[in-house]
């Protein structure tokens, strides 16, 4: 059921594959890659993506990297979003819905002649031999269950007590994570927290991200929020909190929201509030670099991506308290519709406080990088037996 390599290799990648530290060789690592191939990758297609470039980074320096292939469901359009990294491929005959089902029920193995296989998310596929590695993101379906479905939070929670049997260790985003998995069962010494970096964004599109803003009708300064439509996000909160500051604002500035829609009841219609789905990553940056503010609030997050996408294009951040922020966003109470309203006003209002925060928000997430992220991962698999 294992289909032949596609994709070529990168000169400078091969080049620097050398012999690890053990003597042995470096390890071969089967990286799985599933949500790269996804319409919407999300934030683990982010986490995904910025391990791949970080390890090309370090190939480039001549470092040691691994021999990484990636793994993933049957290929669905052309070009194969896989095929950009200068990497081997290995793809399944099966779509990726029937893929994961058959990994949940240990149906199918992955190939063997890999060291270590590295699963990016909780679709933990069965192994016959090798080491197995899993990032888990969040265990936020335990902390926060009435912002899942049902089903959700059982395939979840299954998914979880599979991953605690296949894998022989973990990589987590944050501490909090890291307790919490420590809490469901994982040993203590086999959790490794690694942060993702911020440095994923191509340059900012300007141009594209106002033809944008003018269609939708925003022509002014805007506040702006990103992420998922869905109830962990604190969506319903937000909006009444900026209906509460909108008064208070120098001008009738509108909140951006830029996401696709998950699940739930959807996001129902608020004046002054601009959706405009899910857009380039090009015109995402573009969007960040001409808002007011990012108001970023969900109930809880393993890591949080958005704020520190936002830092590092000088955009202030209004945030829940996360592992991402590093104490240089405004922070505040994702529960108080009023905390939440009397931040986006500080910050909208306050250009002291709004330049302290952009100072300070860029060189945090200027520290973090995927090309740290990726030199942690390798020690991570050189280490592993």
């Amino acid at each position: 059921m294992n289909d032949a390599a596609i994709g070529g290799e990168q000169d400078a990648r091969r080049a620097a594959v050398t012999r690890g530290s053990s003597g042995q060789g470096p390890k071969r690592v089967l990286l799985v890659a599933e949500h790269l191939r996804r319409a919407v990758p999300g934030g683990i297609g982010v986490y995904v993506a910025g391990l791949l470039h970080g390890l090309n980074e370090l190939a480039r320096e001549g470092l040691v990297v691994p021999d990484v292939t990636l793994y993933a469901s049957r290929a669905r359009h052309s070009p194969d979003p896989l095929s950009s990294f200068g990497l081997p491929v290995v793809s399944s005959r099966l779509s990726a819905v029937v893929l994961t089902r058959a990994w949940d029920r240990s149906i199918l193995h992955v190939p063997t002649g890999y060291d270590v296989v590295h699963a990016t998310s909780l679709a933990v596929p069965p192994l016959r031999r090798g080491t197995a590695i899993v990032t888990i993101h969040d265990l936020a379906w335990r902390r926060v269950p009435d912002a899942y479905p049902g089903r959700g939070r059982r395939w979840h929670e299954a998914a979880l007590q599979r991953a605690l049997r296949r894998a022989s260790c973990f990589v987590v985003p944050s501490t909090g994570v890291a307790d919490d998995l420590i809490a469901a069962g994982a040993p203590a010494g086999a959790t490794t927290v690694i942060p993702h970096g911020s440095d994923h964004l191509p340059p900012p599109d300007e141009f594209a991200a106002l033809a944008l803003l003018e269609r939708l009708g925003v022509e002014d300064e805007f506040l702006l929020s990103v992420g998922t439509l869905e109830p962990r996000k604190n969506l319903a909160r937000l909006f009444e909190a900026y209906r509460a500051a909108r008064s208070s604002l120098p001008g009738p500035w509108p909140l951006v929201v830029v996401g696709p829609t998950g699940w739930g009841p959807g996001a129902p219609p608020h004046e002054g509030v601009v959706f405009t789905g899910a857009v380039p990553a090009e015109v995402l940056a573009g969007i960040y670099a001409r808002a007011r503010m990012l108001v970023y609030v969900p109930l809880v997050e393993g890591f949080g991506l958005p704020p520190v996408e936002a830092m590092r294009l000088g955009t202030p951040v209004v945030a829940s308290r996360l592992p991402s922020t590093g104490g240089a966003a405004l922070e505040v109470d994702p529960g108080s519709i009023r905390d939440i309203a009397d931040a986006i006003a500080k910050v909208a209002s306050d250009d002291a406080v709004r330049r302290d925060l952009a100072l300070r928000g860029e060189a945090h997430a200027r520290s973090l990088t995927w090309k740290a992220a990726a030199r942690t991962h390798v020690r991570l698999w050189d280490m592993v037996r």
